[in-house]
């Protein structure tokens, strides 16, 4: 704090001085209304056109696209439409200072008065002080962007995250998020450093710019955010194998890419030159990465199965809803703070809190909880995202220190797309060697395309402007982003059509599982289904299913049947009575990817027919305990086209053949009594 002595002046009345100050605290009040009055009814112009859009099914233009339309047209007009006359009590002085004091106290005729850095102006903007105040104004802190609206946005996308189909592609979408993520980040730096060192040599620098800054800006525009496109897909109904991998990608590299930036960030070597290559820092930052990440990751399951436990069986807040939803709100928003103070990444601890929270503690939510936390979220997250792509337009115009450079732009265009080719084309090939459902090359190709920049690029860019490089990134990062929301976002539904991509797929029928029997080398009947689960899923769901969810919910089967007998009285402890209620209705939406060799059983008719773990069947005895030949009964029962499949007490209807649409599970019945055989 620095106390400066201004020169003498003639002292004020005590009473008009307050009458001053008064006023102008009153038209600061009014100013600031007005402000935030600018930005509801952009939002409220947003949603009338978002209406109309909808009504003439007009896809060409997300609501998002025209959020950022709207907010450019405000920045324009604030920036050269509206002048706010000068204040002729505004006084200039000269201190000779070594830095910029973050607070000032000023000494006027014996009276102290103190005030707060608002940030670094131009020297040709002195004069224009007001109108520079009026922008500033309507410039919002970056830490608003990180603690208030980016929590909402990414805890909606874990509660929403449709399980079924992220776990089937878990093993894709990891290597997507991760190996592509920095592959992307690392594509992007060497090429943008490549268009510094051009810059260097035909003095269009203005400024420092080193290799570190070129891998922060790698890592920020390579946080993709495909909500125009997601929204498009779901309203298609477009392929659920195509739409779990964009969505899931897109979730989880949010959440690497805010890491891997701090762990730039964090790259500090020893000795004078910061910016030097130095193999220890590079493992230091490399450490700091899976630190913060595994950390924060626990962070938020913790919190996620401390509100399941919460809501189980020590408290009865089932029976108070608003308070049930209360909680679940602050319990969450709570976890992205808390891993912040905590010095972990918020963003990471609440997208996992987020899915943990829907995995466990919604089924623990009473119905009206259920229905309002899903709403409340949803709520926030539609306005918090158009809140941000407005403001992205208005900031074209209110930031005072952008810096365009068009050799630094256009580098960085096609850095972008090198990147985003390099994360898709090879690591595609990769996992293909692998998949037995292939990632064809038409989804591929939509996945280049749909690899839009957003709010969480937009956040990071902000964050920090202070230096040269920084407004730059900033300035060039806005430009990616207007042209990935309006080209590549408006061209969905063209691109989809190109692609010859199957729109209108029922979800359900696509994610059904059937079963089909094949003759094997040995001459033995072997089974197969259409969609198998990967070995550590069918692992974790076992587990899952029958000891974790039992523990922390109401669902799944009450723990004394799946625990040994001797351990009776914990498990009657930790089951719930609701638990022994729902047994026979067991809340479980993923038991139909779950196919085990040893624990599967077909019924047709009168004759069980199980398969070991080779995959043989093996016939059962008919209910009048006289054996049956089981090709027999088989096609005896056959001939009705029904047949069900019964996996550890929960049944499953399953077509015969692809083209048969599966029966409703509460519809389906057998059409024919058992018969006692003589």
């Amino acid at each position: 704090v620095i106390s400066l002595c201004s020169c003498p002046c003639r002292a004020e009345d005590s009473a008009m001085e307050n009458i001053v100050t008064e006023k102008k605290a009153e038209e600061s009040h009014r100013q600031d209304s007005a402000d935030l009055l600018v930005f509801i009814l952009l939002l409220t112009l947003t949603i009338l056109t978002i209406w109309l859009f909808k009504h003439r099914r007009f896809r060409f233009l997300h609501e998002t696209g025209l959020a950022m339309i709207y907010g450019l047209l405000v920045g324009v007009v604030l920036r050269y439409a509206i002048h706010v006359p000068s204040d002729m009590n505004n006084v200039t002085l000269s201190c000779n200072v070594n830095a910029s004091p973050a607070t000032l106290l000023v000494n006027v005729s014996g009276k102290f008065y103190e005030y707060t850095l608002k940030g670094e102006i131009s020297a040709n903007d002195v004069d224009d002080i007001q109108d520079n105040e009026m922008l500033r104004k309507v410039t919002f802190d970056p830490e608003v962007f990180f603690n208030i609206l980016l929590p909402p946005i990414i805890f909606h996308a874990g509660y929403s995250l449709k399980q079924r189909h992220f776990f089937r592609n878990l093993g894709s979408i990891l290597a997507y998020a991760f190996v592509g993520t920095v592959v992307s980040c690392f594509i992007i730096g060497l090429f943008m450093y490549g268009c510094v060192m051009l810059m260097k040599q035909i003095g269009h620098m203005g400024g420092d710019f080193f290799f570190t800054d070129c891998l922060f800006f790698g890592a920020i525009v390579s946080a993709t955010d495909p909500v125009t496109v997601l929204a498009i897909f779901n309203e298609l109904q477009v392929d659920a194998d195509l739409y779990a991998l964009l969505f899931g990608e897109s979730v989880l590299n949010d959440a690497v890419a805010v890491v891997l930036s701090s762990s730039i960030v964090a790259y500090q070597p020893e000795g004078d030159n910061t910016h030097t290559f130095e193999a220890m820092a590079m493992l230091k930052s490399f450490g700091i990465f899976l630190g913060v990440f595994s950390g924060s990751f626990a962070l938020g399951v913790a919190t996620g199965v401390v509100t399941a436990l919460i809501s189980f069986n020590f408290t009865k807040l089932r029976d108070f809803p608003l308070l049930e939803t209360a909680l679940f709100f602050l319990m969450s928003w709570s976890t992205f703070l808390l891993a912040e103070a905590c010095g972990f990444t918020g963003v990471v601890a609440v997208l996992f809190c987020g899915m943990t929270q829907a995995h466990y503690t919604f089924n623990n939510l009473s119905p009206e909880s259920q229905d309002r936390t899903k709403q409340l979220f949803e709520l926030l997250n539609f306005l918090a995202e158009n809140f941000i792509f407005s403001y992205m337009g208005l900031t074209l115009f209110t930031f005072h220190n952008h810096v365009f450079n068009p050799i630094f732009i256009v580098g960085a265009f096609l850095a972008v797309f090198l990147g985003r080719a390099a994360n898709i084309y090879p690591l595609s090939f990769l996992l293909n060697l692998g998949r037995r459902n292939k990632i064809s090359s038409n989804f591929q190709h939509m996945m280049m395309f749909a690899g839009l920049r957003g709010a969480m690029t937009f956040a990071l860019s902000i964050r920090d402007t202070a230096t040269y490089a920084r407004q730059m990134m900033f300035s060039t990062t806005l430009l990616v982003v207007f042209f990935t929301v309006w080209i590549c976002g408006g061209g969905t539904t063209q691109m989809l059509s190109c692609q010859k991509i199957r729109v209108g797929v029922d979800t359900d029928q696509e994610t059904s599982v059937s079963v089909f029997w094949s003759i094997g080398p040995d001459g033995v009947e072997r089974r197969s289904t259409k969609h198998e689960s990967a070995w550590f899923f069918r692992i974790w769901y076992n587990f899952d299913h029958n000891y974790l969810k039992p523990i922390l919910t109401h669902s799944g089967p009450p723990l004394n049947a799946t625990l040994p007998a001797c351990c009776g009285p914990l498990a009657r402890c930790l089951t719930s009575p609701q638990a022994y209620e729902n047994e026979e209705q067991l809340k479980d939406s993923d038991s139909d990817l779950i196919l085990n060799d040893g624990d599967i059983t077909l019924s047709y008719g009168d004759v069980t027919v199980s398969t070991d773990a080779a995959g043989a069947h093996t016939s059962g005895t008919p209910v009048g305990g006289v054996a049956v030949n089981s090709d027999e009964a088989l096609d005896r029962e056959l001939a009705f086209g029904d047949h069900e499949l019964v996996i550890r007490g929960t049944r499953l209807v399953l077509p015969m053949d692809d083209s048969e649409p599966p029966l409703p599970l509460d519809s389906h019945r057998h059409r024919h009594k058992n018969e006692t055989m003589s």
